[in-house]
């Protein structure tokens, strides 16, 4: 009997027609089943949010053999949940985010959607990585990442990963890569995060903005530092949210009584 290649469910945050996704589509092929559900347009920012007040609704876009693409009305976390519960006739054995159109880096692992289906994946026990490069682009250049790609699905397709844990990369803006390392979180937080876009006879209408600090630039062990070098940075997150060091401490402050 024909062993069963391993099932790879693939989704993003930019929607389903974007470039990146459909790179990533290519570049993993090679590796398995590919099964996809993206948005059906852009959902940057939404991170693990959920649609709750209407239905949401998917549509078949592409099938062949190894290959089965859906669009979907929801947000990417949707995408997965609905995907597991409907379309997937078995536990995927990988699941990827990306390649996103712009750096989730830092403290953007919270806000970003492709982060979002990520964590979702491991929250659900299923090894799960994002990709993302530095450059929102339409036409951005992700030819020069596709080693790095396969290399890191190849791995957690063998190897698996730690139970509640995932994996953050992120690749520099760069034709010419300097290597990879293993990194922390950045420290840091975004400020002048809204622009004035007034309307007539009212000024309260702002766009979104802002700039990212850093507040340890030059900590070489950070992901936005390996990114300034040119490196591809990539973060094992976990999704224990648990600030175990300050327990004891809490328990005392509290004076709760065993």
């Amino acid at each position: 009997m024909e062993e069963r290649k391993p099932l790879i469910f693939i989704s993003n945050d930019d929607g389903v027609t974007a470039k990146g996704i459909n790179e990533l589509i290519k570049y993993l092929r090679p590796l398995g089943e590919v099964v996809v559900m993206a948005p059906d347009s852009a959902r940057s920012g939404s991170g693990c949010a959920l649609t709750v007040n209407t239905p949401v609704h998917y549509k078949l876009i592409k099938r062949e053999p190894g290959l089965t693409i859906y669009s979907c009305s929801g947000t990417p976390v949707d995408c997965v949940k609905l995907a597991r519960n409907t379309i997937l006739d078995r536990t995927p054995d990988l699941i990827v985010g990306g390649i996103n159109h712009g750096d989730n880096s830092g403290t953007n692992v919270h806000y970003s959607g492709t982060m979002g289906i990520v964590i979702e994946g491991c929250l659900n026990g299923i090894p799960s990585v994002g990709f993302s490069l530095c450059n929102h682009a339409p036409d951005a250049d992700f030819a020069p990442f596709k080693p790095y790609v396969v290399e890191v699905a190849r791995m957690v397709l063998e190897k698996g990963l730690p139970d509640r844990t995932c994996l953050n990369v992120n690749f520099p803006d760069t034709q010419e890569v300097k290597g990879v390392k293993v990194c922390e979180q950045a420290v840091g937080r975004w400020q002048k995060e809204w622009e004035p876009c007034p309307r007539r006879f009212d000024d309260c209408y702002y766009w979104l903005t802002g700039e990212f600090v850093n507040t340890e630039p030059e900590n070489p062990k950070t992901d936005n530092w390996a990114l300034a070098q040119g490196y591809v940075a990539i973060t094992p997150t976990t999704v224990d949210v648990t600030a175990y060091g300050f327990i004891e401490e809490l328990t005392n402050r509290l004076s709760i009584q065993k």
